[in-house]
């Protein structure tokens, strides 16, 4: 009898002498085994036709879990390649991950893939599909592999086995009239495809090395059903009309120019947004204790080195000179604040210290990675270090951890935490790595916030929570972290007097809500497509005459909104209505009001919304009521 293990612990037996993962997820549910797509067995991943002999542990994966995606869309790869292969046979296979959202194969072909011919290989794809294929998998020596992909004439094959260490299991993939080299593991059949989509071309060099020849690169995505992929490729498309850069322009907001690469530029209306967005970050960090500093952006290179960002992050840093003495540019504010502590005595009477930071810092980043405000080289943290006695730990902690999900929750956004841990590019003890992991696990554990590990991707002077938000198109961006640092306080030498009059060392906290200030602006930008919330829009509403004739009543609706704080414009031109209400919408203004010879009688404005239409007419006092209501309450 086979005694099987799940992840909640439980156990089901079975008589058989041998079973598969696949079986198993019957045995579960009929709708499990329905969408299964691979397993792991005692952690290690495999297909659902692996057969078991013993008893084990085994977790099912379906397409909602991250390895099962990666299981099925490596298994898509296979499809394009066979595709590929029956297409243009002579080609030359190079590797097919799965990525994010989707995967790709590089090739080596003496054909130039154009656009039609992705229609013809998605079509032969289809084909593959239908045919539904197992998916065989064989172990070969060595020396067998090599043979095998020599005779097929696969260099970049051969290539791979023979930098294998000597020790590595070498493993082929059948499916019909196509093998592939791969360690797995895949689909049970090729017909567990129902939905692949090719996307794009590019040219990738062969193992990412600019000294090897130019392989011509597909991308593609799948899913196990045709409405996830409508889905996927509409929310696509949205992304592109949402472009954070060209809304940027067209809403006058910022923009990016050659003479500065990495460094934006922000309008007035920009400025706007940023400043609101700044105000509310300030009204919250006061409300949860915070003090706001600033420390100074360059600083002598003997501080980078006692920091350990000398050694462990001076590849994205920036220098310069001053009296011929060596300084570094910031790429973070945490050694500053350190200065600023370690300027006068500090009582444990005074702990917990929260102190805010806007401090913009400037990180070396490739010209090929950046992005937009997504990736730039000069940004603005709204950083904060909380320098506490070690048993305020968890309170501190717990406090971010609130005041983060705060924030979140203003702007619409879901979000989910991971807990990141030791780096090999690191500094310190693992006594005290593993004394700032546990306090951090504990602190969301006590607190019921689900969370997954992400190993080995902590911060080098300490274990961090990353909090990951989701947008309006399903995308999730790195935001929020919180690093509980036992490092940078030996380092420094920083010190408290205790009851007991004695010197103590306290304990660091680094953390960051927004990430920066850029890259949030950019988010936002993408998740409400330019049509801000009315606290944050740089114009709240556009009061439009019908003529001129009702030019001078306009301005005096204006006033009377300015005078309680509104941001408001007169669009007083010599157009006819319709087209400036057009172009009100097109600027995303929330509010345009339209004044005529009716509004004038009555003392009214005609109100119209930007996304609900038309809302009638007003009286202007309740307008100015209902606008500066929901702009106090950021709604």
């Amino acid at each position: 009898m086979l005694k099987i293990t799940l992840p909640d612990g439980a156990i089901i037996s079975f008589d058989e002498d041998e079973i598969t993962p696949l079986a198993i997820a019957k045995k579960i549910s009929n709708g499990l085994s329905k969408k299964a797509v691979a397993a792991s067995i005692n952690g290690q991943k495999s297909s659902l036709s692996q057969p078991i002999r013993q008893d084990c542990t085994v977790n099912i994966y379906t397409f909602d879990d991250q390895e099962g995606r990666d299981v099925f869309r490596h298994s898509s790869s296979h499809i394009l390649a066979q595709a590929v292969k029956r297409l243009f046979p002579d080609t030359k296979l190079g590797i097919g991950p799965a990525i994010k959202d989707g995967f790709y194969y590089d090739f080596d072909s003496e054909h130039k893939f154009t656009p039609d011919d992705l229609e013809k290989i998605e079509a032969e794809m289809q084909k593959i599909i239908k045919e539904d294929i197992p998916y065989v998998r064989q172990e070969l020596s060595r020396a067998e592999a090599i043979a095998f992909f020599k005779e097929r004439q696969e260099p970049y094959k051969v290539e791979l086995i023979e930098d294998l260490p000597s020790d590595a299991i070498i493993s082929i993939y059948e499916q019909g009239d196509f093998v592939d080299l791969c360690a797995g593991p895949h689909l049970i059949s090729t017909g567990s495809v129902k939905a692949p989509k090719l996307l794009s071309l590019a040219g990738a060099y062969w193992r990412g090395s600019e000294k090897n020849k130019m392989l011509q690169r597909i991308y593609g995505t799948s899913f196990p059903k045709k409405a996830d992929l409508d889905d996927y490729l509409y929310k696509m498309e949205e992304a592109k009309r949402r472009d954070h850069r060209k809304l940027g322009n067209e809403l006058q907001l910022y923009t990016f120019v050659d003479e500065a690469p990495g460094f934006p530029l922000f309008y007035p209306k920009g400025m706007v947004l940023r400043n609101e967005l700044e105000n509310f970050w300030r009204e919250v960090h006061r409300n949860a204790g915070y003090e706001e500093i600033r420390t100074p952006m360059i600083m002598n290179r003997s501080l980078w080195e006692r920091s350990g960002h000398w050694e462990h992050y001076q590849e994205n840093m920036y220098f310069t000179e001053i009296d011929e003495q060596p300084y570094a540019i910031k790429p973070m504010n945490c050694p500053g604040s350190i200065l600023l502590y370690n300027s006068q005595r500090h009582s444990y009477r005074e702990l917990p210290l929260r102190w805010g930071e806007m401090g913009l810092v400037h990180r070396h980043e490739l010209s090929g990675v950046l992005h937009g405000l997504m990736r730039v080289r000069a940004f603005t943290q709204d950083d904060a270090h909380i320098f506490m006695l070690p048993e305020q730990i968890d309170t501190e902690v717990k406090g971010v951890i609130k005041l983060i999900a705060s924030i979140y929750e203003k702007f619409g956004f879901p979000y989910h935490v991971e807990l990141s841990t030791r780096p090999e590019n690191s500094m310190g003890s693992d006594e005290l790595w593993e004394q700032a992991t546990i306090a951090l696990e504990n602190a969301l554990k006590e607190m019921n916030v689900d969370f997954i590990i992400n190993e080995g991707d902590g911060a080098f002077y300490g274990p961090k929570i990353d909090f990951h938000l989701t947008d309006s198109l399903d995308r999730t961006w790195q935001c929020g972290t919180i690093q509980l640092d036992f490092q940078m306080p030996e380092k420094f030498d920083m010190t408290y007097i205790g009851e007991d009059g004695e010197k103590h060392r306290p304990v660091m906290l680094h953390r960051a809500a927004l990430g920066s200030m850029e890259r949030f602006i950019g988010i936002l930008t993408e998740h409400y497509a330019g049509a801000f919330p009315t606290w944050l829009s740089p114009i709240q509403a556009e009061v439009i005459p019908v003529t001129s004739h009702f030019a001078d009543y306009a301005h005096q609706v204006a006033q009377k909104l300015k005078a309680q704080g509104v941001r408001v414009e007169v669009d007083d031109r010599n157009e006819k209505v319709g087209y400036k209400i057009r172009e009100a919408q097109l600027q995303k203004v929330p509010y345009m009001l339209i004044v005529g010879e009716r509004e004038v009688e009555n003392q009214t404005v005609g109100v119209r919304h930007r996304a609900k239409g038309d809302l009638g007419a007003v009286a202007i006092d309740e307008f100015i009521g209902d606008i500066t209501k929901e702009i106090k309450e950021r709604s």
